[in-house]
């Protein structure tokens, strides 16, 4: 394109229809742009910074040679897509990244015609894929299926059974590995050693060249895969290592420098010609280009807004009270100094959920199973069968990928583990794909399982300590964000387990908070005192299931109207069971005040909750509208 030195190359550029006029040098120039554009808007905003600096070239490579208005590029969780963002016209748009009203930091087919599919859970781009390629194959079209998958995300089982299908569909896809070494923490397994092996083979070095000067004596696919047959054997013995892919029909073509934007758009453009199912492997580095994010990856996979970089890198802090996650860390490491039953589980969330203490401290007793939350949960079930005390440290939009396991291999069994769930509620700026709305309406209709909701860091350590002297399965939901060490004067020990507690004395309408509520709750009924409008009892339920009946029959039956807050659907959620028993020959009314059924896009919290009317405000003013005063709000 002739873009003159010192002028931007992405702004000239527009979008990826004109990658394929850049010179090398020009898309050098591109992708250093590209970086500092997402380094800029994620320590601004927040997001996903790690994985997406990591694909820059990749994404670039991905659109010089595909057309993603014909054919279908499919990430899998979209860490990495905030280049292919960028360049499929949302340059001027990027400056909204999570932002309220603003794109997503995933990929959303609402946003753009060039999001095939909406992701933010790992490991679906191969099943994805697949069913793109046949539906294709079906109606007789010719355009391109792609799935871009990470090394950390292809060791869940979700794709390997997409592998295992490959073979039977009979259809051409092409998945490109994008292997950093990493998923959010480390990858673990005999899956990361085998990957590891492959990309740093010499004899695979020399393949990608054989490969290559094969393609270009090739004018057409046909010949192409013929001749690569007839030396496949030769090649597999005197070279390769064991390869999986393989073994399981899918040809690989790798590993390459994904890094290299140039070379990766030329062998994309070989694959185009190549008829049967293939994998093409590209090493990248996470967080390329920024220092920080280089030398601590699982750090800076996520940033919150507002983060700055001071050029030197920095440890990861320890575990600490200050939040929910590093409150309960700090419990379970006390819980093991004692009990030598207790180990600790989480899914490639070393980080998120604050565990890096505990495996310092106690490596034998901690496990950490790559993406595969199913196997975690049935893993942990196993554990306490063998008489272990597992705690299992879980976000609630993960712990829906194995609901199968909570039923059948540890409730239907009454195995005592605890499912330490964290992220439990709205959570902000990741969206829709990562809201942890469902596990009270869910978790609710399991039979055995008991779940607590602690308003404070002082009950959160009562309940934890509590199933440890207990023989059934828990689970526990905590918000995202900080912690309160206590929220209301205690006269003496906690109340017992299963029993809800009566914060303040009042008359006429009865408050009900649930966990992260319990504290809005009691800025309510402040504020109905200060304007004068009347005097709320104030009550924290605890205990979501089961349900704490004595204590809410009394209140139900001294109460003319209760008032529910959840964060957290409201159909199937503990004001739906409040009101149902209310409605059974009681004079009470109930009212909900929760998330609405739909999927909450990406926000601030704070936001959401505004906008489901879940606040201190709304709340007083659901009261203050039996009470007869003039507060108004959303409740309802």
């Amino acid at each position: 394109m002739s873009i003159p030195k010192g002028s931007s190359v992405l702004d000239a550029l527009g979008s990826y229809r004109r990658l394929a006029l850049l010179s090398p040098g020009e898309m050098t120039r591109l992708c250093g742009e590209i970086r500092e554009l997402i380094t800029d808007v994620t320590l601004k905003n927040g997001g996903h910074l790690g994985g997406s600096l990591g694909a820059v070239e990749l994404c670039a490579a991905l659109l010089r040679t595909f057309n993603p208005e014909r054919d279908k590029i499919i990430f899998d969780v979209g860490h990495q897509a905030y280049a292919y963002k960028i360049l499929t016209d949302r340059l001027d748009r990027f400056c909204t990244l999570r932002r309220k009203g603003g794109i997503s930091g995933f990929p959303r087919r609402s946003e753009s015609q060039f999001d095939v599919f909406d992701t933010g859970h790992s490991s679906t781009s191969i099943s994805a894929a697949l069913g793109f390629a046949k539906a294709r194959d079906l109606k007789g079209l010719g355009h391109e299926v792609v799935a871009v998958i990470g090394d950390g995300a292809l060791l869940n089982g979700l794709a390997f059974e997409a592998l295992n299908n490959v073979f039977e569909c009979d259809t051409k896809i092409t998945i490109v590995l994008n292997d950093n070494k990493m998923s959010i923490s480390p990858r673990v397994g005999g899956l990361a050693e085998h990957l590891a092996k492959l990309s740093v083979s010499a004899p695979y070095r020399r393949l990608k060249r054989f490969i290559k000067d094969q393609c270009r004596a090739m004018q057409d696919g046909n010949r192409m895969e013929n001749r690569l047959a007839r030396v496949k054997t030769k090649l597999k013995s005197l070279l390769l290592p064991a390869n999986i892919f393989l073994d399981m029909g899918v040809s690989y073509w790798g590993p390459f420098d994904g890094h290299n934007a140039g070379e990766l758009a030329e062998i994309f453009e070989l694959s185009k010609q190549y008829p049967k199912p293939l994998l093409i492997h590209a090493v990248t580095k996470k967080g390329k280009g920024c220092a920080e994010a280089e030398s601590l990856p699982s750090l800076f996979h996520g940033v919150g807004s507002g983060t700055v970089l001071n050029g030197e890198p920095r440890t990861p802090p320890d575990a600490g009270p200050a939040d929910w996650s590093g409150a309960v860390s700090g419990v379970l490491m006390e819980m093991a100094a004692g009990d030598e039953r207790i180990v600790a589980l989480t899914a490639a969330m070393e980080e998120g959920t604050k565990l890096s203490a505990f495996k310092r401290e106690y490596p034998s007793r901690y496990f950490d199973v790559g993406i595969a939350e199913g196997h975690m949960l049935t893993f942990a079930a196993g554990l306490a069968a063998g008489g272990m005390r597992p705690v299992v440290c879980v976000y609630s939009t993960f712990l829906q990928r194995a609901m199968d396991q909570v039923v059948h291999d540890i409730c239907m069994q009454g195995f005592p583990v605890l499912l330490a769930v964290d992220r439990a509620g709205l959570n902000g700026e990741d969206g829709e794909t990562h809201q942890g709305l469902l596990d009270m309406a869910w978790g609710r209709s399991i039979p055995g399982l008991v779940i607590a909701a602690p308003r404070d860091t002082a009950d959160l350590a009562f309940m934890m300590r509590s199933w440890q002297e207990k023989d059934v399965p828990v689970m526990i939901r905590y918000p995202k964000g900080r912690a309160p060490e206590s929220l209301s004067r205690r006269t003496g020990a906690p109340r017992p387990w299963g029993r809800a507690e009566v914060l303040r004395r009042g008359s006429g309408v009865c408050i009900v908070g649930i966990g992260a509520t319990v504290k809005m709750a009691l800025e309510a009924a402040d504020l109905c005192k200060k304007r004068g409008s009347g005097k709320p009892t104030v009550v924290d339920l605890r205990f979501v299931s089961p349900i704490d009946w004595g204590t809410m029959d009394d209140i139900m039956g001294s109460h003319s109207l209760v008032i529910v807050a959840e964060d957290g659907y409201r159909e199937g959620g503990a004001s739906e069971a409040i009101a149902a028993r209310a409605s059974a020959g009681r004079s009470c009314s109930v009212r909900g005040i929760g998330v609405a059924p739909g999927y909450v896009p990406h926000a601030a919290r704070a936001e959401q909750l505004a906008d489901s009317g879940i606040t201190a405000e709304d709340i007083a003013a659901a009261a203050e509208d039996f009470y007869g005063g003039t507060g108004s709000g959303k409740a309802g």
